[in-house]
């Protein structure tokens, strides 16, 4: 923690939870307060400060106005990025020179006494007083407020009072536009400063009493700018003009001031800037930015405080954040929201970067946290900003076409990892281009949009369109690997954790790039069904193939995320887990992130992580994967995370939260909360992080919340932190506002009475309708049980067991007699017997050798087109049944079986006749527990060839003697037998006589006893082989 950010010096008034005080602040920490304060409103950012005082600082930013820069390599090799761009300080409008005769205030001679800097949260508005002593001893006050309206135009109101304690003489004010200080230059820190050539030139410039103008135009990129200024003097008497030039253009008021006396000067300043890379019309720039600060002094200051306030009136409305007891906390996740929400431009012309317009960090590009972090923070309080982040992406949606055909793709979109117009912009690949995963990123939160708003209109006329181009990449960076029995492996990609770059299978990258083609081949159906004309209108401009979606489902449904054996946790990568750790002496101790101190090189060869990554997978997609194995993947990481990243402890407070550990999840949180306020990483005067400041809001949304957002409904499972009485807020879904408070004894949500339609919420699971006006309470969510068989653990491995190889029809879930309804309301139209021994032969079998003993003697008289014909429409009745389906239609014991499989540390396969196995698991919802999905179409023969268990053990990596499997028919019993895996039956001892082990249901399984159970050491591949069978748990001589 700095000095400067001392109890005293960061909280003047800790009683108020609207406003941030702060009292005589060092001059060094000047820039940190300058962060802290500054405002914004997507397009414009004025950093805090005092006007009389000038700064080597830069104080304004334009959010248009960047400069390109060639990046120069000493090898360059194709596809690399060939400029940066950097978002430059404009010209500073904020500068009043203060004269009280010959003293000039913020020069030698007067001393600052005393100074208080005031952030009002709920009146959106910076103040400032000072007390300034002469060299003479005459003593001025200085009060000062400024705002920058939140409707997005780049403008600037600032009131500047004059207050005389004991002088009496000549005051003179100039207030003028001075040229921006540079920004600053990159030294040995990569995250500060930017590498410039060029930059912003003087074009010209004047000053009239009435007001005052200053244009620039950059060097390379061509972007034009113009700064207008118009004031109001509260005394009589002459403004006369300065114009110095290329230094600036100033106004100038004088006046007689005595004791108690007090002026009031009133700026209206309003900037325009033209596109890149156009022939910039100057007069009408200047027009347009003339008739911005008319319109702002018309309304005068009052005015504008009063729409400022009303504008985050509905804001703080929506959001109606109360954390009893905990005022620090409250304040700081509010003025946490307030940056994020001040970041984003209103009219989709950019996102949110990564600083914001708070400062020159990072150079004011945009980066995947702007949908990570900070979009899913807005999307619920102010979605007509996630909108416009989104509307954004799409603009830069042809500049993401074109950057891939830089990295050799030949059809469909890469967005750039850092940028501003949509040009890549990272000069070191491994750690920027690799990041492929931005495209899963931007993908993720167009679903989020929409499903929280309801925006299908977006999603018809451009998120579909993103998620299509953007999902076609990974099918030509990945591909079906023959020695992983057919997984889909994505190669070469960095993840969120750039202290390991250029790796395979990164697992966030498949998580996320998993979620990414399930949804998009989920649009492209919806958009069929729902705009056919507007779809064909799509796939015939984007050029797309009607088996794309098709193979994406199929890339999806093999995503290669495995399970470690050993350790029961998910790796980062292929070969995260077999690295050294760190040594202690490379770590260091607080010496700051370690990208400063050491070479990439020794960092890559470590198992260390900058930030989270596997963390952040399960926070984002892993709905489905189990406490236990959320709880040890935490755990893990937690050893080897570094946490030098500002993004990574609000991650591990969600994960921490979601597994019932709320006393480290608080623990994270503060970490994340007090980032900047206490300056932890030491570079807030660059500006303010603002993914830790969305993150610190996800913290307690999602993780002590355990806030969802589902396709058709919002979903919560609420805890409490132990020391906390309790919180409350609000969020807006499809345009109704819900509150949520929880408190020790649970949770109430309530939803507000204006509500046009009931709301549909999942509490902890549990469907709730709740109707507009109407509320309902719940119990908080029960802490998860965690399987208490550290035994269990250490037996697979002893024994010579790796993994257990599932069937799913009457297995894990009662889907065979939908099977059987398909199949006897075809065979009932066909006019052909079906019987109960008939249903019993079908168990195991595939579709299509299904349907040849359904037709029985009469097969002869079906063509093969006509049989075809049969078994889809077959299938097209089992379809529609089981999406009604969910996680009611587990056979009784098949969660537990899988909970305590996955706490052994066994990894898990399917290995069904059904090519709707994937779509069933996730209807079931306990599609993460599996690491591979044997394709039934790609093992060929069916059931009681032991192909598909083969296949199963192939895509597990492990040999069929190290599996178990375990089916309910008896052709399934007899593939495992085959594929020489051990096999457990579940059903009757009289149908499954061959198996090893007979159990009547999974209730009744006890994988312990399995496991330690003596089976021939060679496994089993013939029948003569067989041993003595039993029925229920095997008996103690048996083991």
């Amino acid at each position: 923690m700095s000095e400067h950010t001392s109890a005293e010096a960061r909280q003047a008034d800790g009683h108020d939870p609207w406003q941030l005080n702060w009292r005589d602040v060092a001059t060094e920490a000047a820039p940190w307060l300058q962060s802290l304060c500054a405002l914004a409103n997507g397009t414009l950012g004025v950093r805090a400060g005092a006007e009389e005082v000038l700064t080597d600082s830069p104080r304004v930013f334009l959010a248009g106005v960047w400069e390109r820069t060639p990046i120069r390599y000493h090898e360059r090799f194709p596809g690399f990025a060939r400029h940066t761009e950097t978002r430059l300080p404009v010209a500073d409008a904020t500068a009043i020179r203060v004269e009280l005769g010959s003293a000039v205030l913020g020069e030698d001679g007067c001393r600052c006494l005393s100074e208080t800097h005031t952030l009002d949260l709920r009146a959106g508005c910076y103040r400032r007083s000072a007390l300034w002593q002469t060299a003479a001893g005459a003593r001025i006050e200085i009060h000062a407020e400024r705002l920058v309206p939140l409707d997005g135009r780049a403008a600037l109101a600032l009131r500047y009072r004059i207050r005389s304690l004991d002088y009496s003489g000549s005051l003179a004010v100039e207030s003028g536009i001075r040229p921006a200080v540079a920004a600053a230059l990159q030294g040995d820190d990569p995250r500060i400063g930017a590498v410039l050539e060029g930059g912003l030139q003087w074009v010209g410039g004047a000053a009239r009493p009435e007001l005052a103008w200053y244009a620039q135009r950059t060097t390379h990129s061509g972007i034009a700018v113009v700064c207008v200024q118009r004031q109001h003097w509260s005394e009589a008497g002459l403004c006369e003009a300065a114009d110095h030039g290329d230094a600036g253009v100033a106004q100038r008021v004088g006046t007689q001031l005595s004791p108690g006396q007090e002026v009031v000067l009133e700026k209206y300043i309003a900037y325009a800037c033209s596109p890149a890379d156009t022939t910039p019309d100057q007069p009408a720039l200047r027009a347009r930015a003339e008739q911005d600060s008319a319109a702002l002094a018309a309304a005068g200051f009052d005015r504008l405080c009063e729409q400022q306030r009303a504008w985050l009136e509905s804001f703080w409305a929506t959001l109606d954040l109360h954390i009893p007891g905990q005022i620090e906390i409250e304040r700081a996740l509010r003025f946490g929201l307030f940056h994020v929400q001040q970041a984003v431009a209103r009219d989709g012309s950019g996102s949110a970067a990564a600083k914001g317009l708070s400062g020159e960090g990072y150079e004011g590009h945009f980066f995947w946290d702007a949908e990570v972090f900070m979009l899913p923070a807005l999307v619920l309080v102010a979605p007509q900003l996630a909108r416009g982040m989104l509307v954004y992406r799409y603009r830069t949606l042809d500049r993401a076409r074109a950057h891939a055909r830089e990295l050799d793709h030949g059809e469909g979109a890469l967005y750039a990892w850092r940028t501003i117009s949509g040009a890549e912009c990272s000069a070191y690949f491994p750690g920027g281009s690799a990041q492929y995963h931005i495209n899963a990123d931007i993908a993720w939160a167009i679903r989020l949009y929409v499903d929280a708003s309801g925006d299908e209109e977006f999603m018809r006329d451009a998120g579909a369109e993103m998620l299509l181009e953007t999902a076609r990449i990974w099918m030509q960076i990945g591909h079906f690997s023959a020695r992983r029995g057919g997984a889909f492996c994505i190669h070469e990609v960095t993840g969120p954790d750039e202290y390991s770059a250029l790796v395979d299978n990164n697992h966030y990258t498949n998580r996320m790039a998993q979620q990414h083609l399930r949804d998009a081949a989920a649009v492209a159906e919806w958009m069929a069904a729902r705009y056919p004309q507007a779809w064909v209108t799509l796939r015939q401009r984007i050029g797309l193939r009607e088996q794309e979606p098709r193979q994406w489902r199929r890339a999806a449904d093999a995503m290669h995320l495995p399970v470690d054996a050993a350790l029961g946790i998910y790796p980062q990568d292929d070969g995260f887990l077999d690295r050294p750790r760190l040594p202690d002496e490379l770590r260091g101790d607080d010496d700051g992130p370690l990208l400063l101190r050491l070479h990439p090189l020794t960092i890559y060869r470590h198992q260390v992580c900058k930030q989270a990554d596997t963390v952040l997978a399960l926070v984002l997609a892993g709905a489905e994967v189990d406490a236990e194995l959320k709880r040890r993947t935490l755990e893990y990481y937690e050893q080897v995370t570094v946490h030098d990243s500002t993004l990574s402890a609000s991650s591990f407070a969600v994960l921490a939260a979601m597994v019932g550990q709320t006393a480290k999840a608080e623990r994270y949180l503060m970490d994340s909360l007090r980032v900047d306020l206490d300056d932890l990483h030491g570079n807030t005067a660059h500006g303010v992080h603002l993914a830790a400041m969305a993150g610190s809001w996800l913290a307690l949304s999602r993780g002590f919340a355990g806030l969802r957002v589902e396709h058709d409904a919002i979903a919560f499972a609420p805890r409490c932190p132990e020391h906390w009485r309790g919180y409350r807020f609000g969020v807006q879904w499809r345009g109704a506002h819900l509150l949520v408070t929880v408190d020790r004894d649970g949770v109430l949500y309530q939803l507000h009475a204006e509500a046009r339609a009931p709301l549909r919420l999942r509490h902890c699971g549990e469907l709730l309708r709740i109707e507009p006006g109407a509320s309902a309470r719940r119990p908080l969510a029960a802490a998860p049980a965690f399987a208490a068989a550290a035994s269990v653990a250490v037996l697979p491995v002893a024994m010579g067991c790796m993994a257990v190889v599932f069937d799913l029809d009457g297995v894990l879930a009662d889907t065979a007699s939908l099977h059987l309804a398909a199949w006897r309301e075809l065979a009932d139209e066909l006019g052909v017997p079906f019987d109960a021994a008939l249903a019993e032969r079908l168990k195991g079998v595939d579709r299509r050798g299904s349907l040849e003993l359904v037709l029985g003697a009469r097969a002869h008289e079906f063509s093969e087109e006509r049989k075809q014909a049969l078994a889809e429409r077959k299938n097209q009745r089992y379809i529609q049944r089981i999406e009604q389906l969910g996680s009611e239609a587990l056979l009784p014991g098949a969660h537990a079986t899988l909970v305590a499989a996955r706490a052994a540390g066994l990894k898990l396969a399917l290995a069904s006749a059904s090519r709707n196995a994937p779509q069933l698991l996730h209807r079931l919802g306990i599609a993460e527990y599996f690491d591979f999905i044997a394709d039934p179409v790609r093992a060929g023969a069916a059931k009681p060839s032991p192909a598909i268990f083969l296949a199963a053990a192939a895509g597990l990596g492990l040999a069929p003697r190290t599996c178990i499997g375990i089916e309910d028919s008896a052709a399934g019993i007899a593939a495992i037998r085959a594929a020489g895996m051990r096999s457990v039956g579940i059903g009757s001892a009289a149908v499954l006589g061959a198996a090893d082990v007979v159990f009547e249901s999974l209730t009744d399984f006890d994988l312990e006893s399995v496991l330690a159970r003596r089976w021939p050491a060679s496994g089993r591949t013939h029948a003569a082989q067989q041993q003595p069978r039993h029925t229920g748990n095997p008996r103690v001589e048996d083991l």
